[in-house]
């Protein structure tokens, strides 16, 4: 039997109701379907929703119409406290700004998702998150803080982060918008290679046509409806 897709979204709007009694649609009937291993690139600029579909993928949000389902089971199904686990437990986020705790080593940055994992990752979480580092090339700054990383090296601990409970999904909201186009060019090598090795489905999101280029799957966002790109063509 044909395994469910991660992530399926079909008709989904986003609306929100303003001060003035109005109401402002966000996201227009979105159809978009995330598989095990894809590698999906999405393109818009700002203002055009890319921040509300994140939520929606990441279970932050829901539609106020259409239809979505987690690994089959239609969204409205699972409550609060559920997305809340699946998010801890399948969904790993990079953001562009890098989100790390300051006073925290390395380690400790990317060993912070097991605090909540199982027992078993908890009492191995220092251990967990020293290999993940070691595989992305950090073994020797495991125990360095922030201030003391470069911005390429701080960016490839918030990816260690997002892989060490092994997620199905990982969403990353314009991870090289804070690099350098060298830096960003490797980080991104960097995460679509973690995102194979692990077996991990990757969403980039970005307002950079180079990076969704890099994706299987490309997609344009634009003023909240989504529309696939011709597979072979670039993304303008």
């Amino acid at each position: 039997m044909t395994e469910a897709p991660l992530i399926e979204l079909a008709g989904v709007a986003r609306a929100a109701r303003l001060p003035d009694d109005s109401v402002l649609t966000i996201l227009f009937r979105v159809d978009l379907t995330v598989r095990a291993g894809d590698h999906l690139g999405i393109v818009g600029r700002s203002g055009s929703g890319k921040s509300t579909l994140l939520n929606i993928l990441g279970l932050l949000d829901r539609p106020t119409a259409g239809t979505m389902r987690w690994c089959g089971e239609p969204i409205e199904r699972i409550s609060a406290r559920r997305a809340a686990r699946i998010r801890g437990r399948d969904i790993g986020f990079v953001f562009q700004q890098f989100n790390l705790l300051p006073d925290r080593t390395a380690r400790e940055n990317v060993a912070a998702p097991l605090l909540y994992g199982t027992a078993g990752e908890f009492r191995r979480r220092n251990a967990l998150a020293a290999e993940v580092l070691e595989r992305l090339g950090l073994g020797h700054r495991i125990d360095a803080q922030p201030k003391n990383l470069s911005g390429g090296e701080q960016q490839r601990v918030a990816i260690a982060r997002a892989l060490v409970r092994r997620p199905r999904v990982i969403l990353a909201d314009e991870p090289t918008g804070a690099l350098d186009i060298d830096t960003g060019r490797a980080v991104m090598d960097l995460l679509q290679q973690a995102a194979q090795e692990f077996g991990t489905a990757l969403v980039t999101i970005t307002h950079d046509p180079a990076i969704a280029a890099r994706a299987d799957h490309r997609f344009r966002l634009d003023a909240g409806r989504l529309v696939p790109e011709a597979q072979g063509s670039a993304v303008r």
